[in-house]
C-alpha cells in the first residue's frame, strides 16, 4: 500500500506568491498601457513581464533560509549588514541582467542602468526586511508562549507542594487533637475524624482526577471542615463569621483557592496569641461587574504591605499566580492590610468560564 503526501504553502509563502504575480500583471499591464487605452490587449507583454520577474522572486525567496541562519547562527548585526550589502548588490547586477537579456534594449546611458540597479537594491531591502520582521514576530511568540508554559509549569509545582504540604500540616495538630479528645468526647471525636478524611479525601480527588476548578460551595466545606478541626484546638479563641450570598455556592473557583487564605489567618493571627479573635468569611457578587468576590478577613495584627510582599510563604503568591493565569486578568487577589489593622485577603473570579 503506497501512500501519497499533499503538500500545502504555507500562508506566508502563499502572500509572497500572491505578491509577485500581483506585481507581474501591474507590470504587464503597464507596459501596454497605451494598447490597453487603444482596445488591445498583448499577452505576450504578460509573459515577458513574468518571465523577467521570476527569477528575482525566486532569488529573494532564498532570503528566508538566510535570515533563519542568521537566527540560529547568532549572527552580529554588523555582520547581518555586511552580508546583506553584498547580496543586494549580487542580487541588483543578477536582476538587471535578466532584464537587459529578457528585454534586449538598444544602446542606453548609464543612467537608464543605474535606476532599475537601484529599485533592484530597494527590493532586496524591502523583502529581506520583511522576512527578519516575520522571524523575529514569532521569536517573540514562541518566547511568550514559552514564559507562559513556564510559569503554568511553575504554578502546577507550587499547587503540588501545597497540596503534599497539607497532609503533614494537619496530620500531628489535627490527630493529636483527636486523641485527646476521645477519652472526653467519644461522639466529637468520631466527627472530628470524618471531617479529617473528608479533607484529605478532597485533596486526593482533586490532584488525582486533576480538577483545577470546583464549586464554591463545595471549597467552602473544604474550609468549615479545616475550621471546625482547628477549633480542637484554638477553642473559644477562633471565632468564626459567616456571611455567604445565598445564589453564589454554583459558581466556580480554583480548587484549594481559599483554605490558604484561612490558613493563613490562623497562623498569623490566631495562633502567636491567646486572646479571642474573628474570622469573617464573605462572598459577594460585585454590582458593577458580575464578580464573584470572597473575602476572608481576620482581626489580628495586620501587616505592613512590603512585609506580605516579601513573605516567603507559598500559599497567597500560588493563588496569585494561578488567577493570573487561568482567568487570563479577569481574576485578581488583592491583599488589604496595615500594622494593627487586621488583614484581609480577597479573591475577585468571573462567575461564568
Amino acid at each position: 500500500m503506497t501512500t501519497t503526501k499533499s503538500y500545502v504553502l504555507a500562508p506566508m509563502w502563499r502572500l509572497y506568491l500572491a505578491a509577485w504575480l500581483s506585481y507581474m500583471l501591474v507590470i504587464a499591464l503597464v507596459m501596454q498601457a497605451d494598447s490597453l487605452l487603444a482596445g488591445q490587449f498583448k499577452p505576450l507583454l504578460l509573459w515577458r513581464s513574468f518571465i523577467s520577474i521570476a527569477p528575482s522572486a525566486a532569488m529573494l525567496a532564498l532570503l528566508w533560509p538566510l535570515s533563519g541562519r542568521f537566527e540560529r547562527r547568532a549572527v552580529t548585526g554588523v555582520q547581518r549588514f555586511v552580508i546583506h550589502v553584498v547580496a543586494a548588490v549580487a542580487f541588483a547586477t543578477y536582476a538587471h541582467a535578466v532584464l537587459v537579456v529578457t528585454q534586449n534594449p538598444p544602446p542606453q546611458p548609464l543612467s537608464w542602468h543605474l535606476w532599475p540597479f537601484l529599485y533592484n537594491m530597494m527590493s532586496y531591502a524591502v523583502v529581506a526586511g520583511v522576512f527578519h520582521l516575520v522571524r523575529a514576530n514569532a521569536a517573540t511568540q514562541r518566547q511568550a508562549l514559552a514564559t507562559q508554559q513556564a510559569q503554568t509549569l511553575l504554578v502546577a509545582s507550587e499547587l503540588g507542594a501545597l497540596r503534599s504540604k497539607l497532609n503533614p500540616h494537619f496530620l500531628f495538630n489535627t490527630l493529636h487533637s483527636i486523641i485527646a479528645l476521645t477519652g472526653r468526647n467519644p461522639e466529637a471525636a468520631e466527627t472530628a475524624l470524618f471531617q479529617f478524611s473528608n479533607m484529605l479525601r478532597y485533596v486526593l480527588d482533586t490532584e488525582r482526577a486533576g480538577i483545577d476548578r470546583v464549586t464554591l460551595d463545595a471549597e467552602l466545606d473544604f474550609v468549615r471542615d479545616y475550621l471546625e478541626l482547628e477549633s480542637l484546638r484554638l477553642g473559644e479563641r477562633l471565632r468564626v463569621e459567616w456571611d455567604l450570598a445565598p445564589d453564589l455556592g454554583d459558581c466556580l473557583v480554583p480548587a484549594l483557592s481559599l483554605q490558604p487564605l484561612v490558613e493563613n489567618s490562623i497562623k498569623h493571627a490566631f495562633n502567636p496569641f491567646t486572646r479571642h479573635g474573628i474570622l469573617r468569611i464573605e462572598s459577594r457578587r460585585e454590582p458593577a461587574t458580575g464578580l464573584l468576590r470572597v473575602t476572608v478577613r481576620d482581626d489580628g495584627p495586620g501587616a505592613a504591605p512590603a512585609t506580605i510582599e516579601a513573605s516567603p510563604g507559598l500559599g497567597i503568591r500560588t493563588i496569585g499566580r494561578r488567577l493570573d493565569l487561568d482567568y487570563a486578568g479577569r481574576a485578581a487577589l488583592r491583599i488589604d492590610s496595615q500594622p494593627g489593622a487586621g488583614f484581609a485577603a480577597c479573591v475577585t473570579v468571573p462567575t461564568t468560564p
